[in-house]
């Protein structure tokens, strides 16, 4: 689980520091720094992959072997803070994992004009495992993996090379399409489905083969959508391959017949379940197809599900309606996101820490605070 973050220099955010609990949760308008947080995220993914800087920024192709890396938004022409005179990009991390005593912390520097590493280092705690800085021999590629496979990386430094880059490559975006819901799975069952929805079908057959999962998840969608089903089934095509159905007063409903809400949350429900659970989730605008009347349902999902920090979930909003449902625990892990115009800066902060807003939501509904534009006046 990642409990800090640091990004500088990187497309509007100039400057951002935040602590991360297991929930977290992204509101503000529209180009306010939400989806640059997660292209962050994705920069991190694609290091722990051992992709070469400009592959991460611009993509790359499917191989022997490898899965095709899209492109972060804008590509490494776009990647630096536009007012930015350094002209670099800082990630920092504090990775958490109960097999260790202390936090992992991992740092890199990049030089995205030359799509370069500039500087970059890893410890455990205040113990270093690597450090590399400018005036070292460094290249497009990060040395985190590279370091791992040298003479001078211990047996126990390789270990935690490996726990670092599998915290920082298991992530999962999900967006999911409707027009992919819809359709057959090509796979019988997965561990996980794809970013859009894919192999949907699929996955929710591997959450039915396990009693208990399956209970839960029926549980779940039955609380959401209870005038859409009374059971999830699974139905197959002339070649037996799975798509995803419900039935409603004995008779069976196919995906194609379904609403786009009932769909979309039958398919965010299933990534709660997943065999294969990502380490980290990242979901965008969580409340898109979800009727307001059941939208507190959804973030007790979202708080049960990630209670034990696995997944770790990232998810933005335009709602304030999501805020109605939130307590002030959750206030610190809960980020208002904004930009500023003249700078074209965007500033995250935790709503526990914007002055008199506890206060406030005590005595008026959290979503109002939201709704009426307080929150970027007191910024």
């Amino acid at each position: 689980m990642i409990t800090h973050i640091e990004i500088s220099g990187f497309k509007s955010l100039e400057k951002v520091s935040l602590d991360l609990g297991g929930l977290n949760i992204f509101v503000g308008t529209n180009a306010s720094g939400k989806s640059n947080f997660f292209d962050a995220l994705r920069v991190l993914q694609g290091i722990g992959y051992g992709l070469t800087i400009g592959e991460i920024f611009d993509g790359k192709p499917k191989g022997p072997g490898t899965e095709v890396w899209e492109p972060i938004r804008g590509g490494i022409r776009n990647a630096g803070f536009r007012n930015w005179t350094e002209k670099f990009i800082r990630l920092a991390v504090r990775l958490k994992s109960p097999a260790l005593e202390d936090d992992l912390r991992y740092s890199i520097v990049i030089f995205p004009e030359q799509a370069m590493v500039w500087e970059e280092a890893m410890s455990l705690g205040e113990t270093s495992i690597f450090s590399f800085e400018e005036g070292d021999v460094l290249g497009s590629t990060p040395i985190l993996q590279q370091f791992a496979k040298s003479k001078e990386c211990t047996e126990r430094n390789a270990e935690l090379i490996e726990t670092c880059s599998r915290l920082l490559s298991d992530t999962q975006l999900l967006d999911p399409s409707t027009a992919i819901l819809w359709g057959y799975s090509t796979s019988q069952m997965v561990g996980r489905m794809g970013e859009r929805g894919e192999n949907f079908a699929g996955l929710v057959k591997a959450i039915l083969s396990d009693e208990r999962n399956a209970a839960a998840y029926d549980s779940w969608l039955k609380q959401l959508t209870p005038a859409e089903l009374d059971k999830v089934e699974v139905m197959y095509g002339a070649l037996r391959e799975p798509l995803f159905a419900v039935k409603k007063n004995g008779h069976r409903i196919p995906a194609p017949l379904l609403s786009d809400g009932t769909l979309r949350f039958a398919a965010l429900a299933a990534a709660f379940f997943q065999p294969d659970m990502p380490h980290t989730l990242l979901v965008e605008e969580v409340e898109n197809g979800i009727h307001p009347t059941r939208l507190r349902l959804l973030i007790e999902l979202l708080k049960s599900r990630s209670e034990s920090g696995r997944p770790q979930v990232m998810a933005t909003s335009h709602s304030p309606l999501v805020l109605a449902w939130l307590t002030e625990e959750d206030y610190k892990t809960t980020f208002y996101c904004r930009k500023d115009e003249e700078t074209g800066a965007s500033t995250i902060t935790p709503l526990a820490e914007i002055p008199r807003f506890q206060d406030l939501a005590r005595k008026q509904p959290a979503a109002d605070l939201f709704a009426e534009g307080w929150l970027e006046t007191a910024i």
